[in-house]
């Protein structure tokens, strides 16, 4: 139990690093709301390692800390609505067992950005922002595959990592 607290730890401020450092890097492409979704990696990486309550806590833990330190009470909404739908798409491709983990985190990326897109049209209360989507697609297939690749190599290095949360 007392291996778990410290992973969980460990991974929860892994998250908020990341979280915190991509609030730094100028990453602007002209897009709003695009971003590479650094702390999404260690989300990637949880879903291997833990079970999936685990990572589901990591996820809302991770939203709701960063939300508070780096962003806004909306972009917590967002963030929480595009976070847990990518996780519960990642979550059953995973079981699928068809998927690789790039296409997985491909599916992850892409998710979140619909998730946030639902809660956009709910707050303006228009549809209208559905155009949005095509740009919000690929942003999320380009940035789901980095993260992907990224993550299929931090678990090859991390194949030893015993958490507590096995079996």
């Amino acid at each position: 139990m007392k291996v778990r607290a410290a992973y969980f730890g460990v991974f929860t401020a892994l998250a908020l690093i990341f979280s915190y450092v991509e609030s730094l890097i100028p990453f602007h492409i002209g897009i709003p709301g695009v971003k590479l979704g650094l702390a999404n990696l260690i989300i990637v990486i949880a879903l291997y390692k833990m079970n999936v309550k685990s990572a589901y806590l990591l996820s809302v833990t991770r939203v709701v800390l960063s939300g508070f330190m780096f962003g806004s009470l909306f972009g917590i909404l967002y963030s929480l609505a595009g976070g847990l739908l990518s996780l519960t798409v990642m979550t059953i491709l995973k079981r699928s067992g068809g998927f690789s983990i790039m296409g997985i985190s491909i599916a992850g990326g892409v998710s979140h950005n619909i998730g946030q897109l639902i809660v956009a049209m709910l707050v303006v209360e228009t549809y209208s922002v559905a155009y949005y989507l095509p740009v919000l697609l690929t942003a999320g297939l380009i940035t789901g595959l980095i993260i992907g690749i990224t993550a299929n190599e931090m678990l090859k290095r991390l194949v030893n990592l015993r958490t507590g949360f096995e079996g």
